[in-house]
């Protein structure tokens, strides 16, 4: 082969690299906006039923929500569930929720047990130790953090009006039917290759898209955060750009009429590395 052809063929398999990485990434851009969409829908759902719902009460008191769709449980004898879905966060229970972060949530379990489920799955955090220990990187379900089942509906509403002793509520819905969960041992991590297809910014963490820091999520990220911020009763910014926590600047009111804090953004701790 003389040295035009060999620069012929070194030109076309470039050009068929280069289009096979070009699609790859908009696959999995694709992906993760449907992710997007299936949190979107599991929200909307759930509280669409009003005898199952989550209870204002304790939405109105999260600090973190998170919704992870389709999680898969296969057990025989040992269990192991797993599935991914999308974080959202604020500093301050009057604050707009951060744009949303990709996690993952896996679990194990021992006991006389076979077969296969898929459930979706709710997690609310009640305090920011939680929120903290998934930015740094992985957070243990019942060790880092107590987590307890969820009430549910008109009487759920009730209970939790009288104190929260848990710092996670957890949720799962099954076949049609909704109530809390234990997922004591499950560990919630950041899913790093989701956020960065999702933003398409190689190498960004959980602190940058709580912060405001990261670019401008897709039209798919505004949808559920409509949806979150209707669910839990709190002010909805008019444009999809990355939201700090409670910027000195901002102008959103609080939905009591309160003046924005004038305190400076807060800043999450880095990711660990694995």
């Amino acid at each position: 082969m003389n040295k035009r052809s060999q620069a012929a063929s070194t030109l076309l398999f470039a050009g068929i690299l280069g289009a096979a990485t070009a699609l790859n990434v908009a696959w999995a851009g694709a992906r993760e906006e449907g992710r997007l969409l299936t949190a979107t829908e599991v929200l909307e759902e759930v509280q669409a039923m009003p005898d199952q719902q989550i209870p204002d009460a304790l939405l109105s008191r999260a600090y973190g929500i998170a919704v992870v769709p389709d999680v898969t449980k296969v057990a025989f004898i040992f269990g192991g569930r797993h599935g991914n879905g999308v974080l959202v966060v604020r500093d301050k229970l009057t604050s707009p929720w951060s744009n949303p972060a990709f996690v993952s949530l896996t679990g194990g379990s021992w006991g006389f047990q076979a077969g296969a489920q898929s459930s979706d799955i709710i997690l609310v955090f009640t305090t920011k130790t939680g929120i903290e220990g998934i930015a740094g990187g992985k957070l243990t379900l019942g060790a880092d953090a107590s987590v307890a089942t969820g009430p549910v509906g008109r009487q759920g509403s009730a209970a939790t009006d009288m104190g929260f002793n848990a710092e996670i509520y957890s949720y799962a819905r099954t076949r049609g039917l909704f109530g809390g969960i234990a997922l004591d041992g499950s560990v919630i991590s950041i899913d790093r290759s989701a956020n960065a297809s999702l933003y398409g910014k190689s190498g960004i963490t959980a602190s940058d898209i709580f912060s405001g820091q990261a670019p401008a999520p897709p039209a798919t990220a505004q949808r559920f955060m409509e949806r979150l911020a209707q669910a839990t009763h709190t002010a909805v910014r008019s444009s999809p750009a990355p939201q700090a926590d409670i910027p000195a600047t901002s102008a959103t009111q609080a939905p009591n009429g309160a003046a924005p804090s004038s305190e400076p953004p807060r800043t999450y701790p880095l990711e660990q590395q694995k």
